[in-house]
C-alpha cells in the first residue's frame, strides 16, 4: 500500500513540479493523510474514494512541537546580534521568483526597502546564492537599508529565528504553516498557495511578487498589533498518532483505537 502524507495539497499551478508530484502520489496512493479540510475538498473533488481519506493534522507541527525545548533553547539571536520581535525573516527560492532577474532584483529592492523600518535577515538559499552572484544583486543592494545575507541555517536554529521575529516573508509553502503555529505573521510572495487555511484561520497573507505591493503589506504588518490567530483544527502535535493509529488499524481490521 501507499500512504502519502500531507495529501490533497493543490495550487493549482501545473507549472510548479511540486504540484505535478502531489497530484501523481495522490493519484496511487491507498491512503491519504490530508493537514486540512480544503485537502478533502479537493481529493474528493477529483473523484477519489472518501474512504481512503484521512484527516489527521500537520506532521510539520508534530515536529516544531516536539523539539520546542530545544529549538526554544537556541543561541540564534544572540549570535546575529538580534532582539526578538524587532527583526523580520526572508527565505526565497522558487524557480519563478529567483530564477528570473528581473523578478529577483524588483523582490530584493523590495526588501531592502522594508529594511529602512526593520531589520531583515535572509537565510540565503543555495539556488538563490547562485542567481545573486550571477547577478551581483547582493552587492548592488548592500548599501541599502539593512537586508543582511547570512548562510542556511539548520532546522532548529531556523525555527527559533521565525519564532522570535515581527514578521516573515517568504515563497515556501512550510513556512506558511511554521508561522501560523507560531502566531508570526506570513506574507507570501506568491500568486497562489496550496495550504489556503493558513490565510483564513492563520496569520498567512497571500500578496504576489509586486515591490509596491509586498512594501506596503509589510508596513501595515508592522504598524498593526500582532495577529491571534488560533491553530486550525488537529494542528496539535499528534499527527503522526493518528497515522500510526489508521495504519496499524489497516493491518488488525478486528482491533480498534
Amino acid at each position: 500500500p501507499v500512504a502519502h502524507v500531507e495529501a490533497g495539497l493543490r495550487s493549482f499551478d501545473r507549472s510548479m513540479p511540486e504540484e505535478i508530484n502531489r497530484l501523481l502520489t495522490d493519484a496511487i496512493s491507498d491512503y491519504l493523510f490530508v493537514t486540512e479540510e480544503s485537502g478533502r475538498q479537493n481529493l474528493l473533488r477529483e473523484g477519489v474514494d472518501a474512504g481512503k481519506i484521512h484527516m489527521v493534522g500537520n506532521v510539520m507541527i508534530d515536529s516544531l512541537e516536539q523539539c520546542r525545548r530545544v529549538w526554544e533553547q537556541s543561541d540564534i539571536l544572540a549570535r546575529l546580534g538580534l532582539a526578538r520581535g524587532d527583526y523580520g525573516v526572508v527565505t526565497l527560492h522558487r524557480p519563478s521568483n529567483v530564477d528570473d532577474p528581473a523578478t529577483l532584483r524588483g523582490l530584493l529592492k523590495a526588501l531592502a526597502e522594508i529594511s529602512r523600518r526593520i531589520p531583515l535577515v535572509f537565510p540565503v538559499h543555495p539556488r538563490t546564492q547562485q542567481r545573486l552572484e550571477s547577478m551581483e544583486a547582493g552587492t548592488e543592494l548592500a548599501g541599502i537599508g539593512r537586508l543582511r545575507y547570512i548562510a542556511p541555517l539548520g532546522y532548529l536554529d531556523f525555527i527559533a529565528l521565525v519564532a522570535g521575529s515581527r514578521l516573515a516573508l517568504t515563497d515556501s509553502g512550510g513556512l506558511q504553516e511554521e508561522t501560523t503555529a507560531l502566531g508570526v505573521p506570513c506574507l507570501t510572495l506568491r500568486e497562489q498557495t496550496e495550504r489556503p487555511i493558513t490565510t483564513t484561520m492563520g496569520t498567512n497573507r497571500v500578496i504576489g511578487t509586486s515591490p509596491d505591493r509586498i512594501v506596503t503589506e509589510a508596513f501595515q504588518v508592522l504598524t498593526a498589533p500582532a495577529p491571534a490567530a488560533p491553530r486550525p483544527p488537529l494542528w496539535d502535535g499528534r499527527a503522526a498518532e493518528r497515522i500510526v493509529a489508521i495504519l496499524s488499524n489497516a493491518g488488525n481490521p478486528g482491533q480498534s483505537r
